[in-house]
């Protein structure tokens, strides 16, 4: 891959991963849509090293209470806010891991990799984020996330494994439905985002070690470097956006790209 292809794939990851508007569907609709070659796992490995990095720097403090709850909440205990916070975390990523595997054993993931798929999900779960945003709530916090929400949301990030869903745009929708405030939904949205991005990268790299070397290997530490730059800089815009600003910009750039999509997959 050139320097240009590697820089582009890691911008665009890092961008998408946490705005409500897709990474997968973006990254598969590069090659689709230019005629680039497909990055491949290795890189998509990478880019998500990326993300997590920035994901867990950004909400540095709430990682340090879900680790410091971690052993209390392995043995099922939720008797202290980190605790829960890290139940929660488990208990909310559990149905995706499920989900995810029997989707990448029987092929599934790989058969709704097309354009048609993108384009549909791009547009109909645009269209419900606003919906469910316009009409919930905003009387929980994130200091009320209990383990019956976080199944829930785990719930509705399992449909973020249909390309083109995005994971917070689903997950995002799920706390704006139970009636949590825009800038706490998406919050929790975020730290649900590093135990899912820890599985699914473990599971890329499962199968990407196979064929790594050291050309690869320099490619995938450049492409996780911008990747982890350009999240950073989208996850912090939008969480300071979102004290002022629906998720109506987001939903009219799904729209209209949903649209040319459907267009171009039918024409």
């Amino acid at each position: 891959m050139s320097l240009f292809h590697l820089i582009l794939v890691a911008i665009i990851q890092g961008i998408t991963e946490f705005l409500p508007i897709s990474s997968s569907g973006h990254l598969i609709l590069l090659p689709n849509l230019s005629g680039l070659q497909d990055q491949g796992q290795a890189i998509d490995v990478a880019v998500h090293v990326g993300t997590l990095g920035a994901v867990v720097l950004y909400f540095r403090s709430d990682v340090k209470q879900a680790l410091a709850g971690l052993p209390r909440a392995l043995t099922g205990r939720a008797d202290t806010p980190q605790a829960r916070l890290a139940l929660g975390l488990i208990v909310a990523t559990v149905p995706t891991v499920i989900a995810g595997l029997i989707l990448h054993v029987t092929g599934l993931s790989q058969a709704m990799r097309s354009i048609t798929v993108i384009g549909w999900t791009m547009l109909g779960f645009g269209l419900l984020l606003y919906w469910v945003d316009q009409r919930a709530p905003e009387t929980k916090e994130a200091e009320n996330w209990g383990i019956r929400d976080a199944f829930i949301m785990g719930l509705w990030q399992v449909l973020a494994l249909i390309p083109g869903t995005s994971r917070s745009g689903i997950t995002i929708t799920g706390a704006r439905q139970l009636g949590y405030t825009r800038e706490d939904g998406a919050r929790i949205a975020m730290l649900m985002s590093i135990p899912t991005i820890l599985a699914s990268g473990t599971l890329l790299a499962l199968d990407a070690v196979r064929g790594a070397d050291m050309q690869l290997a320099r490619d995938g530490v450049i492409a996780a470097l911008f990747a982890f730059l350009s999240a950073l800089l989208a996850l912090s815009l939008m969480m300071r956006l979102l004290r002022s600003v629906s998720f109506t910009p987001y939903v009219i750039y799904r729209v209209i790209l949903g649209v040319i999509l459907l267009i171009i997959a039918y024409s």
